[in-house]
This record gives C-alpha cells, sequence and structure tokens, in this order.
C-alpha cells in the first residue's frame, strides 16, 4: 500500500500540516485517526531535516530532572513505556552507563540520588531498575573505562530506536492508511486568506512545478527551524526559534569501545555527551550544542567540533586513541528550540515543547515550537485537542497508546524470521536484514523479490541490501529521490561509506524495473553524491587514510 501520493492532492482539506519532520507526523497521524481530512505538506521528504539528526534516543527524561521539569520527567517515562510497547521492532531497551568522575560538575552521590528517584517515578516501567555500578563490577564490565580513572558510576536503564528513518516512515504509513495525504518535495510558497483568517497555503507541485491551492480552515505550522519563515509568509511577526548546531560522528568499533553507551560529561565544558554504539558494529559520538545563525541549507561538521568531541571521548577512554582519519562520516543539524534572545546557554534553553494559536489576521494558524522523538505522539495528542476545539469536536481518547505501528512483527522477530524461510527462497543473510530493517513489512518486500527473482540479488554488500527493496522504496513507500531510497527507506546510506558504493546499482535497478529514465537516473545519481558530501565522508576528506593503514 503506497504512503505518498503519485498524483495531484485534493484542493480541499480540513488540516493542512506544514512540516514531516517527527512533529508533523505525529500530528497528522493524531488527526488522520480523528476522521478528518489532512494533508501533510513539506519541501522535502519524511524526516530529512532535524527529525534526521537526532541522538536516536528515546530518553526517559533523567536529564530533566536537575531542572525540576517534573511534568516533562513523567511524560518521557510515559512515551518511553508506549514505544517500547508499540513499536517493538524499533524501539529497544538501551542502558547507559553514567561515569562518576573527580572534578565533574555532579558529584556521584548527587547522580547516585538522580538514579533513585527516577526509578521511584518509574513505577511499573517496562525496563530494570536502576543500578549503582561499584569499583569491581566497572573493572570487569568496562575496564577501558576503569582504566581511564573512573571507579564508580550509574548504570541507567534507557531506550533507543536505532534506524529513526524507518520509524518516521511507519508513522508516515499508519497516517496514511487512516486517509491523511502526504505531499513530499513540495514547497509552500504562501498562505491563502480568506476574509480574516488563514484559509489554506499555495505550494508548487513536484510533478508539474506548477502553482496550486489548497484551501483549509486550518493550518499549523511544525516546519521545524523554518516556523519562522513560515510566520513570514503571513507578515511580521514575533522571533520564534533560536537553533543550536548538533553535530555526531561515526566511527567504527576501535579497540577499547564499550559494550553500552556511555553518557558522561565533556571534560572542555561539562556538556552532556554520549558515546553509543550503534549498527553493523558502528559508533556514534555526539553531540554539540552551538547558536547557529547560518543557511539552514548547508549545514556540516566542523574541524573544532570533530576535535572536541574525539578529545572528550579520548579523555574518557585513554586507549580508544581516535583521531579524525577514524571517522567514517557526520551528521549535523539544528535543534529548532525557542529563541530565547541569544543570551542563554544553549544546553539550558527548555527542551519541552509549545503550541502556539494565532490570533487576528493570522487566525486558523497554529505553530509548534520544539519536540522530541521520545514524546512526538503526546505532542500530537496536544495538537488534536486544540483541533477538536477548532471544530467544535467532542474529545475522544487518542488510539495512539495503543496502536501497534505497521511494521510490528505479530508473532515477534523469530517467528517472522522463520516464516520467510519457509515460504520464500532469500538467502538467510536477505532474510535477517529484512526482518531487522522491515519488520512486518518485510513480507511485502520479499514478495517483490519472489515476483521477479533478479530483484533478490544483492547490491550493496556492506549492508546486504537487495534490489528488492529500491522498487518498494519507489512504488509503495513514496520515494521520490535517490536520497530518498538509498538515506530513509531502504537506510543502505547508513553503511560504512552512506551509500556512495550502492547508489549507482540502485539507479539502474529503478530505470530497470521502477520506470525510471535513464536521464533522470543520472541526475538522481548526480543531485545523490553531491548531497552526501554534507555527512563529510572519509573519503572526501583530503583523503584521509582509513584505521587499517594507520595502525
Amino acid at each position: 500500500m503506497p504512503v505518498l501520493r503519485s498524483s495531484a492532492a485534493p484542493a480541499a482539506a480540513d488540516v493542512v500540516v506544514v512540516g514531516a519532520g517527527i512533529n508533523g507526523l505525529a500530528i497528522t497521524r493524531e488527526i488522520a485517526r480523528r476522521g478528518l481530512r489532512v494533508v501533510m505538506i513539506d519541501q522535502d521528504d519524511i524526516a530529512a531535516r532535524t527529525s534526521a539528526i537526532s541522538t536516536r534516543l528515546i530518553h526517559g527524561g533523567l536529564k530533566y530532572l536537575e531542572r525540576l521539569e517534573i511534568p516533562l520527567v513523567f511524560e518521557s517515562i510515559r512515551e518511553r513505556n508506549i514505544l517500547l510497547r508499540t513499536a517493538p521492532h524499533l524501539v529497544h531497551p538501551y542502558p547507559m552507563l553514567i561515569p562518576f568522575s573527580r572534578g565533574a560538575s555532579r558529584p556521584g552521590w548527587l547522580l547516585s540520588c538522580g538514579l533513585i528517584l527516577h526509578d521511584v517515578l518509574s513505577v511499573g516501567k517496562r525496563l530494570p531498575p536502576n543500578r549503582i555500578v561499584l569499583s569491581k563490577r566497572m573493572r570487569r564490565d568496562w575496564p577501558t573505562v576503569a582504566a581511564g580513572g573512573v571507579r564508580w558510576g550509574g548504570l541507567f536503564q534507557d531506550a533507543h530506536v536505532p534506524v529513526t528513518e524507518r520509524f518516521a516512515v511507519e508513522l508516515a504509513i499508519d497516517a496514511y492508511r487512516h486517509g491523511a495525504v502526504i505531499l513530499t518535495h513540495t514547497p509552500v510558497l504562501s498562505l491563502l486568506h480568506g476574509k480574516d483568517e488563514i484559509a489554506g497555503v499555495v505550494y508548487r507541485d513536484r510533478e508539474t512545478s506548477e502553482e496550486r491551492q489548497l484551501s483549509a480552515p486550518l493550518v499549523i505550522n511544525c516546519a521545524g527551524p523554518w516556523v519562522d519563515d513560515v510566520l513570514a509568509l503571513e507578515g511580521n511577526h514575533q522571533r520564534r526559534i533560536g537553533p543550536t548546531k548538533g553535530s555526531h560522528l561515526v566511527v567504527d568499533r576501535f579497540p577499547a569501545a564499550p559494550q553500552t553507551c556511555i553518557f558522561f560529561e565533556s571534560p572542555d565544558d561539562q556538556r552532556p555527551m554520549f558515546v553509543l554504539p550503534w549498527r553493523d558494529g558502528k559508533f556514534m559520538i555526539g553531540t554539540t550544542d552551538l547558536p547557529y545563525s547560518g543557511d539552514l541549507d548547508d549545514i556540516v561538521v566542523d574541524d573544532d567540533e570533530i576535535d572536541y568531541l574525539l578529545r572528550a571521548v579520548n579523555t574518557l577512554i585513554p586507549d580508544a586513541e581516535l583521531s579524525p582519519a577514524d571517522v567514517l562520516w557526520s551528521y549535523s543539524g539544528v535543534r529548532p528550540l525557542p529563541f530565547s534572545g541569544g543570551t542563554a546557554d544553549p544546553a539550558s534553553v527548555t527542551r519541552d515543547s509549545d503550541v502556539t494559536v494565532h490570533d487576528g489576521s493570522a487566525r486558523g494558524l497554529m505553530s509548534v515550537i520544539g519536540g522530541k522523538y521520545t514524546t512526538h505522539r503526546a505532542l500530537g495528542e496536544q495538537v488534536l485537542r486544540r483541533v477538536e476545539s477548532a471544530f467544535g469536536m467532542r474529545h475522544r481518547p487518542s488510539g495512539t497508546k495503543t496502536a501497534m505501528l505497521p511494521g510490528v512483527p505479530p508473532n515477534g522477530a523469530e517467528r517472522l524470521r522463520a516464516g520467510l524461510t519457509a515460504r520464500t527462497a532469500l538467502p538467510a543473510t536477505a532474510i535477517a536484514r529484512l526482518t531487522d530493517v522491515y519488520g512486518a513489512l518485510a513480507w511485502e518486500v520479499a514478495a517483490i523479490a519472489e515476483a521477479d527473482p533478479v530483484l533478490a540479488r544483492c547490491i550493496d554488500p556492506l549492508s546486504g541490501a537487495i534490489a528488492a527493496e529500491v522498487v518498494y522504496a519507489v512504488q509503495e513507500e513514496g520515494a521520490f529521490t535517490l536520497e530518498d531510497v538509498l538515506l530513509r527507506r531502504t537506510t543502505i546510506a547508513l553503511n560504512a561509506d552512506v551509500g556512495m558504493g550502492a547508489a549507482g546499482a540502485a539507479a539502474e535497478v529503478l530505470v530497470e524495473h521502477a520506470g525510471w529514465a535513464p536521464e533522470r537516473a543520472a541526475r538522481e545519481l548526480d543531485d545523490y553524491r553531491r548531497s552526501m558530501q554534507r555527512f563529510s565522508p572519509r573519503g572526501r576528506r583530503l583523503g584521509a587514510p582509513s584505521r587499517e593503514h594507520v595502525e
């Protein structure tokens, strides 16, 4: 069942949601499930900008305790429990070590109290209790951290979603199945005005480049860092967004790599940092938190950030000895935080969300500021209540508290893998990958490969992806560009070379099996290679040698 449209959008809807990031997806899903006609529209793809640069944690809110943001802590705990239950194929338990170090801004006894208090607030949680890690266990389970001088710490039980790209796609699928229309690569050009209110949007059609009107009595501005740009279409307004830049590095497993995530302080400025075991043996290191006023469309990691992040890890784990040559690639973006006048420390700005219902000539417009992966569903439910009020509808409890995402295997991953093994001719490696990436939707990908065995061939040895995935991405999941296919549908681009080695083969598959003209494929291939430079892949950085050549 396709997710995105391939023909013209309707001329009218009840609600238009501008922005297909995690907030826009959550809001669109709630509105669609409520039975209203909703269109979500974005200048790029699903979760292609800010939502693509997260640390991939489903965080239980421990760091909000220090600020006494207790409602946000409760919300984070509740939503983490919901996601562990409704998306178990994508959201997994993720314990993290918190070293208690001399010279840290927070003494070990205080952090211990925080872990205990968090357990008290988390009564009934779906994870084991937090633990204090004493020196004997530290030396046994985290020897390389202990070798750096850490004698004790805390083990915080949290969760993560290693493939946020698939998580976002499944939210879109669920919204679509409940009637939402999703328009990607479709920029909003202006707002429509009625007599005294906003009455819809004008957008550029991605197929024809024509300007089209979409009328709706309610427009919800979920454009993330571009919220102010959408508001500017209405006229002068008070600034809402004060973005901060965050960057992550991706490295291969290194000799002193820890077995679990480590949540620690930077030795330079005590900002919170992470070393995160990721997929296929890779690790992520992040993140920075810097005020940003540059071009939102051209954000890449800089040398100072690379040095800052690597220095922090090498200080915590001296045997790591990571250098810039070890960085496979990186990703950078901005957080759409509330504007604080430019004087506040970015780390002190709240991570809670805010919903503004505009009045005057902007009546009929809402704007959403902030938001996180962890609490996206709660934000969607909050906005739905505003929508129900605007339409004079009686409030109904949200079904998303219990609704499983489309890819949840009904009988678990092992049963799914066994079923694919018994009923298809796909090799074990392909079955394992399809199960891990697509969950229950793997049956749909496998059906394409079974119908045409040529599409069962592997097109990327690094990830093990097969050709059928590329066809499925375009025909069934609304991928419009090669980047959509490789990065946000198949996740091939999350391999060691950001999909560069597989891009040509994927483009050929789309010509042979998905109706792409050779000219389009060549153009998409050029665009993809150019676009992936924002990840600063290792091969681009001054011919940096791999670790094999360094050691």
